[in-house]
């Protein structure tokens, strides 16, 4: 597919985009060459070798333990304001 002019206009114009005619000739060249490159990858024939460091991909998670909490006094002693064991936050809802 050929980027032009035309296109980027339409592009530009379906995604509300106003462009200056500096950035409709950048955007142009930019385009065409990301669709060069797309090209290129399509005509790879061969598949990829698969990564040698895919176990490092996986999630790693810790099993679920109990533990005992931060005590209230404790998480409260920096609160700029605060009601009984409550950290007291302006109202956001009328």
């Amino acid at each position: 597919m050929k980027i032009d002019r035309e296109l980027v206009l339409h592009i530009a114009k379906l995604a509300h985009i106003d462009l200056e005619e500096s950035e409709v000739d950048l955007f142009t060249r930019q385009l065409g060459g990301i669709l060069e490159y797309v090209e290129q990858l399509g005509e790879v024939k061969q598949p990829a070798e698969p990564f040698s460091f895919g176990s490092f991909l996986s999630s790693r998670t810790r099993p679920d333990e109990r533990i005992p909490s931060l005590p209230v006094e404790e998480a409260l002693r920096n609160a700029p304001d605060r009601v009984r064991q409550f950290f007291k936050v302006p109202r956001i809802i009328p």
